[in-house]
């Protein structure tokens, strides 16, 4: 069995933070039936390209929902929310990632449930919270960067500001998401009782400042951004030159600046005194620099990196093709094929969570490819189904 088989989830989401945690626990066996709108074509991210599979079906949304099923509904009418009521009897969840002030509006808090289930929880992401002055405000992960930081500690120093180069706020948040569901899950299994829980774009931004935000609110320390994206108190920890490219050296234990000396035949640079410790080296950052520079400039990265290998920790530089073409994912199962109902076999990456039984590997659903059955499963015939299809119900 997969860890999570057994579990039902209702997901209340579109786009990128929501889906990709609940992502997570359909990779893990849960069963995630995506509730969307039949009146607005579903979740919008259906439609993001530039890559289509078909129309309305995007590589982009097939790269955040796979291993779930689509229920078409509107949710915004008494129709469907009754059917919703329906639905959360037989579930254990209810995930959304939709604008602070709108699950109170559809129905979809603990408060409003909960005479439906009393077990049910309520798992909320959104942009700032669903209280506070900007419950009703949208927001997304480039903005969360500007506001809490990011910006600011990203790039080479005196250059523009610069976001991460992934939606990171979006892709921790979503993980947040899911973690939070669970937990509360966990204890409701306990209590038989459920609950609301939160995480919003804005707080997993804030939070993921960690040190550099105690640096500051206990030493007014300020970070900003280092030369070769070094890190700020540890040395040597960042590029350096090649005779073919740049290569990052992450020497972030002692024991490993006396290990980079050695295969640089160079060890007589561990015992002197300007370099024996991190604050030292943190001192001649800019010495060290030109010094490493110029020996690696002697040998390629791939040199570099096989005299490196399992002694000094290091990496190349990859661009994203080079990324998903090196053998070490290729050749260890770091990515995975699935079958598309009309276009065949397509690849994304395989979970990052690995257990004993393999992670499904079933396609994005086609929207409300599982309407009609889950609809049956409930308990609704035939006439039902087609009268509420009729009205634009689902």
């Amino acid at each position: 069995m997969l860890p999570l088989e057994g579990v039902r989830v209702l997901a209340v989401e579109q786009y990128g933070a929501g889906p990709f945690g609940t992502m997570f626990l359909a990779d893990q066996g849960a069963e995630v039936i995506k509730i969307e709108n039949p009146r607005d074509g579903g979740d919008m991210s259906r439609d993001v390209g530039p890559f289509f599979f078909e129309q309305h079906d995007s590589h982009f949304f097939h790269a955040f929902n796979r291993n779930k099923k689509s229920l078409t509904l509107d949710l915004s009418v008494p129709e469907g929310k009754e059917v919703l009521h329906d639905l959360v009897k037989s579930a254990d969840a209810l995930a959304s990632n939709l604008r602070g002030d709108v699950p109170e509006k559809l129905g979809l808090t603990y408060a409003q449930l909960e005479t439906h289930n009393q077990k049910i929880i309520c798992a909320h992401l959104s942009a700032y919270g669903r209280t506070g002055p900007r419950a009703a405000w949208p927001g997304f992960d480039y903005l969360m960067q500007a506001e809490a930081g990011y910006f600011a500690l990203t790039g080479e120093p005196g250059g523009p500001p610069a976001r991460f180069g992934l939606s990171i706020v979006d892709l921790m948040t979503g993980l947040g998401l899911a973690y939070a569901l669970l937990a509360a899950l966990t204890g409701a299994r306990e209590t038989g009782k459920g609950q609301d829980i939160d995480v919003s774009l804005f707080d997993m931004a804030l939070h993921n400042l960690n040190y550099p935000a105690a640096w500051y609110l206990n030493e007014g320390h300020k970070v900003g951004r280092i030369p070769r994206s070094g890190h700020p108190s540890l040395t040597p920890c960042q590029l350096c030159t090649t005779a073919d490219g740049w290569i990052y050296i992450m020497c972030n234990k002692e024991k490993f600046w006396p290990a980079l000396c050695e295969v640089l035949n160079h060890p007589e640079w561990a015992d002197d005194p300007r370099f024996q410790k991190f604050a030292n080296r943190l001192q001649q950052r800019d010495l060290l620099t030109e010094m490493l520079d110029e020996v690696l400039s002697g040998q390629t990265t791939a040199t570099w990196l096989r005299r490196f290998a399992g002694r000094v920790p290091a990496a190349p530089i990859n661009d994203v093709a080079e990324a998903l073409e090196n053998p070490f994912v290729t050749e260890n199962e770091r990515l995975h094929t699935l079958e598309h109902p009309t276009r065949g076999p397509y690849r994304l990456v395989a979970p990052p969570v690995r257990t004993t039984e393999p992670a499904p590997s079933r396609p994005a659903p086609q929207l409300g490819e599982h309407t009609d059955a889950l609809l049956k499963e409930i308990g609704y015939g035939e006439k039902r189904i087609a009268a509420l299809r009729k009205i634009g119900i689902i």
